[in-house]
C-alpha cells in the first residue's frame, strides 16, 4: 500500500497524496515549467496545450487539453496520482470533478510570497525541497536588489496594462500581474478596479497614464496596436512587453527581477 500525506492546498483544500507521487499532470504552463526546473522529467506524465515551456516537454509529453478545457479521458489514460492546477487558471467545475478521482493540489497566487510558498510547497510533495528552496532563496535575493534599487530611483510613474483587445481589458487589483506592475516600480491607474475589468478607452484617456503596457499573453499585442493606444494617450510611453514576465509564477521569475529593471530604465 503506498503511503501518503495530507496537505492543505493554497485555496485551503485539504488533499492526500502519496508520499513520492510518480504521475504527475501539470494543468498551469508556469507550474510546468517549475517541474521541469526541479528535475521532474520523469514523474510528470501530462501538461497543457499552453504549456509551452521547456520546448521539449510540449512537444512529448501528453497533452491533457487546455488549461479550462481539460480532457477527462486524456487524464484517465495517464493515471496520475498528482494533478496540479490553479485557482484563477483552472475552471472550477473540472477541478472538482477531477478532485473526486484524483488528488488536485491548488495554487492561488496573487504576490511574489504567494510564489514563494507555492515553490516550497510543491517542492515538498515532490521530494524536491532542497532545490525549490535553493530557487526562493535566489529569487528572494533578485527582487530585494530590485526593490533597493528601485527605492532610491525616480518616483513611480502610473501605468495601465492591458491584457485583451476586444473588449479592452485591463490587469487590476488582486492579480500577479498588478503585483508585478508594483514590484517594478509603477502605479496601476486600474488597480481600484478587480481582476480583470473591460475598460473603455475613454476611462483609459480620463486616467491618462504615463505609461501603457501591451502584454504579448493571452492577448498577442503587436507594434500595428501601439498606435491606436498613442492617438488615446498620447503623452504615455506605450511598450510591447512579455506576459509571461509578469504573470508565470514559477522558475520563469528567474528571469523577471532584471526584466523590470530594465523596463523601468527605458521609461
Amino acid at each position: 500500500m503506498t503511503a501518503s500525506k495530507t496537505y492543505q492546498d493554497q485555496t485551503g483544500r485539504a488533499v492526500c497524496i502519496p508520499v513520492q507521487p510518480r504521475r504527475i499532470i501539470s494543468l498551469v504552463p508556469s507550474q510546468t515549467e517549475l517541474l521541469h526546473y526541479l528535475g521532474l522529467e520523469k514523474e510528470t506524465v501530462g501538461i497543457t496545450k499552453f504549456c509551452v515551456h521547456p520546448a521539449d516537454w510540449f512537444h512529448e509529453k501528453t497533452r491533457v487539453g487546455g488549461t479550462k478545457t481539460v480532457a477527462t479521458d486524456r487524464v484517465e489514460k495517464l493515471r496520475p496520482d498528482l494533478i496540479i492546477g490553479n485557482k484563477e487558471e483552472n475552471q472550477k467545475e473540472q477541478i472538482l470533478a477531477l478532485a473526486r478521482q484524483y488528488p488536485v493540489w491548488l495554487s492561488e497566487v496573487k504576490t511574489l510570497e504567494d510564489a514563494y510558498a507555492m515553490i516550497a510547497e510543491i517542492g515538498t510533495i515532490t521530494g524536491t525541497e532542497i532545490k525549490a528552496e535553493e530557487l526562493v532563496r535566489e529569487l528572494r535575493k533578485r527582487f530585494t536588489e530590485l526593490h533597493k534599487q528601485i527605492s532610491t530611483d525616480r518616483p513611480r510613474k502610473t501605468v495601465a496594462y492591458f491584457i485583451w483587445q476586444k473588449p479592452l481589458m485591463a490587469a487590476a487589483q488582486g492579480t500577479f500581474i498588478n503585483e508585478m506592475l508594483q514590484v517594478g516600480g509603477l502605479t496601476n491607474v486600474f488597480a481600484d478596479r478587480g481582476r480583470y475589468p473591460e475598460v473603455t478607452f475613454a476611462e483609459l484617456r480620463r486616467h491618462n497614464p504615463e505609461v501603457i503596457l501591451l502584454s504579448s499573453e493571452p492577448f498577442p499585442f503587436r507594434d500595428k496596436h501601439i498606435k491606436e493606444f498613442a492617438e488615446i494617450c498620447p503623452r504615455a510611453a506605450i511598450r510591447l512587453v512579455d506576459g509571461e514576465l509578469f504573470s508565470w509564477y514559477g522558475s520563469r521569475l528567474l528571469h523577471t527581477a532584471d526584466y523590470l529593471a530594465k523596463l523601468r530604465e527605458s521609461l
